[in-house]
């Protein structure tokens, strides 16, 4: 609970305004944040709530406005000053090293972090303990590139927690979570607050904010504009706020006919970088104008198997087919000639070249193809007009086609994979999480874009960890437990409370 007597806040940002070029990010911003208090930050992808946040933790310096810590102004110039100043952030997209242990990535940068002088049993009861008292258990010993996604957003919240900040900021924390951790790591968010640490807690999952969060603040376009008790509002009128119109709670869809099937799956085994079996003898087959949904808590082989879709990870056994053509196992190029979109989990790692334009990116699987190429040279002209038509029916928000994707918000990030995969009208649409940390309006955007190459005859294969998109979306679910199939339910036949004993890996004997 928040101090309600009139102690001095223990974050206060006033007149915050930060610039990129011509863009104006946070347009004087103020933000106060109480002792024991829970804040939840709401706004569009580019609204400007992480560079808010950014600039919170020392990686942004403010053009304009001050910082007041615990009533004394702060000049925060990088992340470390914010450390010292008792913040934390754990981020949207993981600020991990992927060579090091989880143990190692968790001590980097804090007193006795060197290996010369670490104190590695100390550091382990340590760790050992915040997992169990928050259930985040992970191994310490793993290099982080072997980790999951989920597991890595747990070595992120573990970080944080080991270096005993009394200011968190969470940035989309529950994205990667399963169902089932998520009640856990509110009760920690509770008891955090009730020792009088405080939360900014940044989420586009509306229903999360109306539980764990005590106040709301809403950006729009860099400003504020909106502040409310949590009591005071609820999830419709938060949406309205966040978008500035109101969202539409269902998809437009038409009724079509199941046509044919386009991808095939048969007896498919494949194991992970640890050299664990993550898929085990796994078969399905998607038709037109159809979505499977793959269902399941994040680890249980959703991964590695869109990898094998992907031609990212070379199975050990079993075949895939597009159209009755086998998939040659290993070679992306592969799954792209079969007319196959891919939309991979792991946006920024996988689906794009963050250092490349906006340009550049769409043109990636198809910038030896006439237009884009003639006689083996760039055609500069049709490139740039092929750009500049997705860019707007898209609605991909960029300062130009030239600026380089890094710049760009989480939603539009995903806009510009979306504009390159479905231009081309493929057979097949792979998509692996696509809505993960967007909010509700481009959630809204990208959802029906799915039922849109559903409509057109595309066979769509969604693999989300969030079974509420997986109903919303899809026409069968399977769901995946340790690699393999539990079960499967089709049409108005879906029930819900089976598919989450599913995930949970009990199964109907």
């Amino acid at each position: 609970m928040a101090d309600k007597g009139t102690s001095v806040p223990v974050v206060e940002m006033r007149g915050i305004t930060k610039r990129f070029l011509s863009n104006v990010a946070n347009n004087a911003v103020d933000l106060v944040l109480a002792r024991g208090e829970i804040l939840a930050l709401l706004g569009e992808n580019g609204a400007g709530k992480t560079t808010l946040m950014n600039v919170l933790f020392g990686y942004y310096a403010a053009d304009e406005g001050e910082i007041r810590i615990n009533g004394e102004i702060k000049n925060l110039k990088s992340p470390k000053d914010a450390i010292d100043s008792g913040i934390g952030m754990i981020h949207q997209h993981f600020t991990l090293v992927p060579t090091h242990t989880v143990l190692e990535n968790i001590i980097i940068g804090t007193p006795g972090g060197r290996r010369f002088f670490l104190d590695e049993r100390g550091a382990r009861r340590k760790l050992a303990d915040l997992m169990d008292r928050f259930g985040l258990h992970v191994d310490v010993d793993a290099p982080v590139w072997t980790l999951s996604i989920g597991e890595q957003q747990k070595v992120e919240i573990l970080k944080a927690l080991y270096r005993d900040s009394h200011v968190l900021i969470m940035d989309e924390p529950t994205a990667v979570l399963a169902p089932s951790e998520t009640p856990e790591l509110f009760k920690t968010l509770g008891a955090l607050a009730s020792e009088g640490r405080s939360i900014i807690f940044i989420s586009h999952k509306l229903h999360e904010v109306m539980e764990i969060a005590g106040r709301v603040m809403v950006l729009r376009n860099g400003n504020v504009v909106n502040e409310k008790a949590i009591a005071d509002t609820n999830v419709r009128d938060l949406a309205t706020m966040m978008v500035g119109r109101e969202v539409l709670e269902r998809i437009d869809r038409n009724e079509v006919e199941v046509g044919s099937s386009v991808c095939a799956v048969k007896d498919l085994t494949v194991r992970s970088d640890k050299g664990l079996v993550a898929v085990k003898d796994l078969s399905f087959d998607v038709r037109q104008r159809e979505i499977l949904g793959i269902a399941g808590v994040s680890g249980n082989g959703q991964t590695e198997l869109c990898d094998a879709l992907f031609g990212m990870r070379r199975p050990e056994s079993g075949t895939i087919e597009i159209n009755g053509q086998p998939l040659h196992p290993g070679e992306p190029r592969s799954s792209i000639e079969t007319g196959m979109a891919r939309i991979p989990e792991d946006r920024i790692g996988t689906g794009l070249l963050m250092d490349l334009s906006v340009e550049a990116n769409t043109i990636l699987e198809n910038h030896h193809l006439p237009p884009m190429s003639r006689n083996g040279l760039m055609n500069a002209a049709a490139v740039g007009e092929y750009a500049e038509t997705l860019i707007k029916e898209y609605s991909i928000k960029t300062d130009g086609r030239m600026i380089a994707a890094k710049s760009l918000s989480g939603g539009n990030l995903q806009k510009v994979i979306l504009a390159r995969e479905l231009s081309s009208s493929p057979d097949l649409v792979v998509a692996s999480q696509p809505t993960r940390g967007l909010d509700v309006g481009a959630m809204e955007f990208i959802h029906q874009r799915i039922i849109e190459e559903k409509e057109r005859g595309a066979a769509v294969v969604l693999v989300s960890d969030d079974l509420d998109e997986v109903l919303q979306l899809s026409d069968r679910v399977i769901v995946m437990y340790e690699g393999e199939i539990m079960g499967e339910q089709a049409g108005g036949a879906i029930d819900r409370e089976k598919l989450g004993l599913w995930m949970s890996g009990v199964s109907d004997q």
